[in-house]
Parts: C-alpha cells; structure tokens; sequence
C-alpha cells in the first residue's frame, strides 16, 4: 500500500496498463512531455517513449477522432482533454462515431477508448474551466461515464474504463486531485462501471452524490449527526451505467432521497435519480426526494465562484428539512 492522492493513482493506473498491454496508447493536450497541465501524466512519456505517449495538436476534434479510428483498428487509446470546457468541438465525435460504431456495425468494430478531463469549479479558474456538465454525456446511447470521487476509486475505475470495449468519459473532480491522500494498493486491481459505492450507513435519509461533492456530503452528514439525523451517503461512481439497486434499496430503508450535484439544477443527474426513486419506490417514501445543486448558470469567475459552489451547508439545510418533513 502506498499514500496517494487522486493524481498519483490516475497516474498509477495508467502506469499499469502502458506496461502491461502493448494497445494501450496515451495523448492529448501536453500529456507528453509536461505531463497535463495538472502533472497526471508525468513521467509517463520518459518510460514508455513519444510513440505512446505524446502531445497533440490543440485541436479536440481531431484528439478524439483520431481516438477512434485507432481503437476500430485495435488499439485501446486514452486521450485527455486540458480542461472540461474544452471538449464541445469534440461532441461531433462523440456523439456520431464514438458512441455508435458498435452499433452502426453490427457488432463488428468496438471503440475501446478513454476520453480524460478534469471537470468542476472550486480553484478560481477562468470561463471554459469549472463547468460540471455530465449530464451531457450521460445522455448519450453507447457512452459509459465515469467520476471518481477517492484516490482509490480513481485507480480502479480508471483500469476498468481502460479495460472496457466501450467508449468510456472519465471525468476527473480536479477540486479534489490533491486534496484527498488515502491508501491505496501499488498492486493491479479494478472497480466495476456501475457499480454505486455506499460510503456511510445510515437510517433517516439517503443522500447522493458523486465526485468532489461526496466529500462535501460527508461534513454536512457530521453536521446532521450532532442533530441527531443518520444519513446513509452513496457515491455513484459511474452516472452511465446508474446503479439503480443501490439507491432503490437504500431509500426503502431510510424513506427519504437527496441527490447532490455540482451541475446547473435543471435536466441534470438529480433529476434522474429523482424520477428513478418515484418510478420504482415511490410507497416507500416520507418525505419529497429533493435536490442540491449548483445554479442554472454559467459558472462565475473566481470573484463570484463561492456563490455557485454546493457547500455542507446547504446540503446540511436540505438534511433536516427532508428529514422533519
């Protein structure tokens, strides 16, 4: 075991797969020889050399599309984009080859590939930087997306994701890339897509969320805590495949639902779990399910980004009032 944080794993798990598996390739946006803008993929290039790991033109159309007449070919390629806002020229990709070649095929070609971003506000960054849109790419047939929210996680989502013969969005809460240090195996070891974690058990209400906002979560559960309020927490993992098993089962034991999102309020994650928690246990409920999320607007710049962000307190403000409904 070692002491990582969510850059050192993401690096460990990319590490593992170059040795391991001659197809794994990695490129984009200075991951070669800066190793990303936020350091991930350091060292990277200097032990498996320019011809699989290596920059690309600033250009994220073409990082994707290149992606994925390499991973029909029999390649398995993991590409990052700098910065979550960056990757809107590369939604033509996305959506009409990436996500439908095993479709448009019959089966015959797979897009086994990565698609890496940092995501997410909270470190005073500039317009195109902090956006939190998931929902995007959660509505997407033939994507699978991903968002870690622990160095642990990050490791083993992130193989499995290289792992898969799907195209697979992994997005990365940069807010949280240094600020969580845990144990975590040097060994190989993988966390299936789908598959919901609960990080905390709890008996009064079940709250939801994924990314940078589980920890979040976590302090406005000791909050609710000394007020007496159990709160179970449930971190997604992955948005796209949903575990739906998880959440209706813990909300039949608690009765009550609030879903936590860095994204705009409107035809977001939360809503979705909403309408699974009303399709599927709606008897079972005491109380609305309810949301916390950020607003439906663009992020602010650094000076008005704290108004936007999810603090504890709101989350903590929703506990109780679901929970004396």
């Amino acid at each position: 075991m070692k002491i990582m944080n969510m850059v050192n794993a993401i690096n460990d798990a990319l590490d593992i797969k170059l040795k391991e598996d001659e197809s794994v390739i990695v490129y984009g946006e200075d991951v070669g020889v800066e190793g990303g803008v936020f350091r991930v993929t350091e060292g990277l290039q200097l032990k498996y050399g320019a011809e699989r790991v290596f920059d690309s033109p600033l250009a994220e159309s073409g990082i994707v599309g290149t992606a994925v007449g390499m991973a029909v070919a029999g390649l398995r390629p993991v590409v990052e984009m700098q910065f979550c806002g960056f990757v809107y020229p590369a939604m033509n990709q996305i959506i009409s080859h990436a996500s439908r070649m095993h479709n448009r095929s019959r089966g015959r070609f797979k897009t086994p590939m990565v698609i890496r971003f940092p995501y997410g506000g909270g470190i005073n960054a500039l317009e195109h930087h902090s956006e939190s849109m998931e929902a995007l790419y959660g509505h997407i047939p033939g994507v699978k997306v991903v968002i870690p929210s622990t160095p642990h996680d990050a490791k083993g989502l992130l193989i499995s994701a290289i792992e898969s013969n799907d195209t697979v969005i992994f997005m990365e809460p940069k807010r949280i890339y240094r600020a969580i240090k845990q144990e975590v195996s040097e060994e190989k070891f993988s966390i299936p897509l789908g598959k919901a974690h609960i990080v905390s058990q709890g008996t009064d209400v079940t709250v939801i969320a994924y990314g940078a906002m589980v920890r979040e979560v976590q302090k406005a559960a000791v909050m609710a805590k000394n007020e007496g309020i159990s709160v179970e927490i449930i971190d997604l993992r992955s948005i796209y495949p949903i575990d739906k098993e998880t959440i209706k089962e813990s909300v039949k034991k608690t009765g009550r639902v609030i879903t936590v999102t860095e994204s705009p309020r409107s035809f977001g994650v939360a809503s979705e779990i909403t309408q699974i928690v009303n399709e599927e246990v709606f008897l079972y409920l005491e109380a609305p399910p309810k949301r916390v999320t950020s607003f439906d607007t663009i992020v602010p710049l650094p000076k008005g980004e704290h108004h936007y962000m999810v603090s504890p307190e709101k989350i903590f403000y929703e506990i109780e009032r679901t929970v004396k409904y």
